[in-house]
């Protein structure tokens, strides 16, 4: 047996409000669209993980995503610009992230990095 993805299902009453943090902050593309569930996708491959955790590191909550992006700070700019609530400023972990957390328009708390830095 072999898994082949993994999928976050998070609850939304209104899944169309996830365009502006998942398609346009993130730059994610609607690869499906039924009303009552859409799906943001990336052409990039990337090994299947779950992560399981005690705390979120540096002391912080245990974030329900992560998102693992090439310019942390030119997102975590576009985040601030478009007014969504950052709850961890960015910061450069002892753990080798560059990361910051942030609220989508659900109330998930999302972690996105960049590893290496910016």
């Amino acid at each position: 047996m072999t898994v082949r993805r993994i999928v976050a299902n998070l609850h939304a009453l209104d899944p169309k409000a996830a365009q502006a943090f998942y398609g346009d902050l993130l730059g994610l593309d609607l690869a499906m669209d039924h009303g009552w569930i859409v799906t943001f996708a990336s052409d990039r491959q990337a090994s299947a993980q779950v992560s399981v955790a005690s705390e979120g590191g540096s002391g912080t909550p245990v974030p329900q995503l992560s998102i693992e992006v090439d310019n942390v700070d030119d997102v975590y700019e576009k985040a601030r610009t478009m007014g969504f609530a950052i709850i961890y400023d960015i910061t450069d972990e002892p753990w080798g992230v560059r990361r910051f957390y942030v609220r989508d328009p659900f109330g998930t708390i999302v972690n996105i990095l960049s590893h290496g830095g910016g």
